[in-house]
This record gives structure tokens, C-alpha cells and sequence, in this order.
């Protein structure tokens, strides 16, 4: 008799559960059908928006932060369509994502922080994609603004990430703004060197030099005069791109001029204060 009731009771559940699956089946398939055609739809979206953006000849780094700011969106919102299709309560859900998102935000200070730097350098663009920068204490060309960091490549192909908090709030030296930029290059001097002959040699190597700029014209001068050397300053100007090669060839041209009139080079030491 026992048996013969849970039998019973076996089959009436079955009978239930099937009940609830055929009524609940249209909203869990109409809700993955509203799944996949919004990621496809996100998909496209995107995709135009970025094509209006480069036809509008939008910067480039604020075109791919608003693009990732507007997909994060459309997939919350997307999450949020789905989650109510399938009968569940948005409003309570909601509320519970704020709190947590309190409870996140207090934790991650130092993210928003950098969050809120990024858009900081995307207003008031101090710099852009393809910039050479020096920022606290590397230098670097922009490769790439992301919401939270940028990312800088060295001369010698390292790759940093600079937090954008401490980046908006700090110095920031930007050597491609100007497109010129002056070479601060010093030789030391015998005191028995003739200075007039040594700075004839200097002017001539700098006039030769077909990536030195004619305007800003270059200079040299004495820069100090220790108790060992004449510290003679060369101030050539270039385009950013070829600055690297305009010191490199300066400095080796002045010393092979120097070696053939017979001036002596003396070792730079750098003057401490006391």
C-alpha cells in the first residue's frame, strides 16, 4: 500500500514538474532569443558608432573610450532585459547591484580614481596617441588610453602601464605638443682651448648637419667654467622624430672636430652642492 502511494506521489510530481517546464519554457526561449540578437545587436551597434566617430574625425582615444564606455552599458542593460524576461524581479535586483556597487566602490578607491583620471586626459587631452611623454619618472610614446592605465612604450621596447590617477595629477612633460624640441648637449674644455675656434667648430658641425633646424636657430655658449673645464653648452633644434639621431651625430662630429684641431675633451663631472 505504501509502495502504491509513492508510485502515486512520484507520478504526480512528475506531472508538476512537467506542468511548470511547458509553462515556463516561452520565457526562458524567448529570453535567450533576447540573449543572442542583443550580443549580436551590441556587436553592430558598436560597429556603426565607431564608423560615424572616424567620419566625424573624432580623436582616436576618445573614439575608443566612448565606444568601450557604451558597450559596458548596452550589456548591463541587455543583462537586465534578460534577467526581467525570465520573470525575475528588476527591481530588487537593481537594488542589490547598487549596494554592491557601493560596497565595490568603497574598496576600489583607488581604480575609480584612476577612472576618473582617464577622463580627465580624455577632456583636456595633456597628450594623445603617438605623443612621447615623460610621467612620473619614465619616459615613453602613448600607445594606447584605457579607462584605467596608459600604456607607454619605452625606447627600448618596454612596455609600462601608468595608472591614470596618478597621471592626471601629477607632471607631465610632453615632447611631441611643440613638434620641435632643443638639444641641451655639453662638452667640457681644457682652459688651454682657444674658445673662439671651438665654438667655429661647433656652429659649423651644427650648420652641416641637414636634420638641424635653420629655425629656431642652434647656439652655443659657455655654460660655466669650473675649476677643472670650460663647459661649453650646444643647443641645436629639431623635429621630435629625429632628435635621438641629431644628439647621437652632434656629439660624435664635435668630438672628431675637436680630436683633429687638437682641443682637448675633458671628462663631464657634474657640479654638487655643498
Amino acid at each position: 500500500m505504501e509502495q502504491k502511494l509513492e508510485i502515486n506521489s512520484l507520478s504526480n510530481y512528475s506531472k508538476e514538474l512537467f506542468k511548470i517546464i511547458l509553462d515556463y519554457s516561452p520565457k526562458l526561449i524567448s529570453a535567450f532569443i533576447i540573449l543572442f540578437v542583443g550580443i549580436y545587436a551590441i556587436k553592430i551597434i558598436n560597429r556603426v558608432v565607431k564608423k560615424i566617430m572616424i567620419k566625424r574625425e573624432l580623436d582616436p582615444t576618445l573614439s575608443k573610450f566612448l565606444a568601450d564606455i557604451l558597450n559596458w552599458v548596452l550589456r548591463l542593460l541587455l543583462f537586465v532585459t534578460f534577467i526581467s524576461k525570465l520573470g525575475i524581479e528588476t527591481s530588487s535586483f537593481v537594488a542589490i547591484l547598487g549596494a554592491a556597487g557601493l560596497a565595490v566602490g568603497l574598496s576600489l578607491q583607488g581604480s575609480l580614481s584612476n577612472f576618473a583620471g582617464g577622463m580627465l586626459i580624455i577632456l583636456f587631452k595633456p597628450f594623445k596617441v603617438g605623443d612621447t611623454i615623460e610621467a612620473q619618472g619614465v619616459i615613453g610614446t602613448v600607445k594606447e588610453i584605457q579607462i584605467f592605465v596608459t600604456k607607454l612604450v619605452t625606447g627600448n621596447n618596454q612596455t609600462i602601464f601608468v595608472p591614470n590617477g596618478a597621471l592626471s595629477n601629477g607632471v607631465i612633460t610632453n615632447f611631441s605638443l611643440e613638434g620641435n624640441r632643443r638639444a641641451d648637449l655639453v662638452f667640457s674644455l681644457s682652459y688651454d682651448t682657444n674658445i673662439k675656434v671651438a665654438k667655429d667648430i661647433v656652429t659649423q658641425v651644427m650648420s652641416s648637419h641637414p636634420k638641424v633646424l635653420k629655425e629656431p636657430e642652434a647656439t652655443v655658449s659657455i655654460k660655466a667654467m669650473t675649476e677643472n673645464a670650460i663647459h661649453l653648452a650646444i643647443r641645436p633644434w629639431s623635429k621630435n622624430d629625429d632628435f635621438s639621431e641629431v644628439c647621437s651625430d652632434i656629439l660624435e662630429n664635435c668630438k672628431e672636430a675637436f680630436d683633429k684641431a687638437g682641443i682637448v675633451v675633458q671628462p663631464f663631472v657634474r657640479e654638487t652642492s655643498k
